[in-house]
């Protein structure tokens, strides 16, 4: 089967792998997810440990994303054949996701943001978590799509040549 190097990076050296570039950042978002909810729905009252949980999510998922970030950015892309179009926007879709998440970690650390409103500062926030998610999802379609589809051909193995059939006279065999 023909995949993006997305779904090859997630299927390779099983389990740890998905693991790494699936499970943790993904689960750690949808963590994010939930504690900003929690945050806007039980106002003042409730809101500190669920801010509290949402800084050291969104202070931990940054770093941990920076380092997945530079892992492909150094080591995987610049090894990369790139298998066309769909192939580049699904490696590349999944990097993005690192503007967004270090952002919020930046905002957490007081270096992004700090002097608005804590209000604004959860709307930039909630917006950042969304643009994660936008990219990520791309991502993760984009992945899953055959690279053909884009017209990207897969090479011929060594020693292989393609046949020029365009000569051929293929009416003769008619009635």
């Amino acid at each position: 089967m023909i995949m993006t190097h997305y779904m090859e990076l997630l299927a390779m050296n099983q389990p740890w792998n998905l693991i790494l570039f699936m499970v943790i950042p993904v689960g750690m978002a949808e963590a994010l997810v939930a504690t900003e909810f929690f945050t806007l729905y039980w106002g003042e009252s409730k809101n500190k440990y669920w801010r509290l949980w949402n800084k050291y999510i969104g202070m931990i998922l940054g770093v941990y994303f920076l380092i997945v970030f530079l892992y492909l950015a150094r080591i995987v892309v610049p090894s990369l054949t790139w298998r066309g179009w769909i192939d580049q926007v699904a490696v590349y879709a999944y990097m993005l996701g690192v503007v967004p998440l270090f952002s919020i970690t930046l905002m957490e650390w007081g270096l992004l943001g700090s002097g608005r409103s804590e209000h604004k500062r959860l709307k930039i926030h909630a917006v950042l978590l969304i643009a994660f998610l936008v990219v990520s999802h791309i991502a993760m379609i984009f992945g899953m799509v055959n690279p053909t589809l884009g017209g990207w051909q897969e090479p011929l193995p060594a020693g292989y040549r393609q046949m020029d059939h365009s000569q051929m006279n293929h009416d003769r065999n008619r009635p």
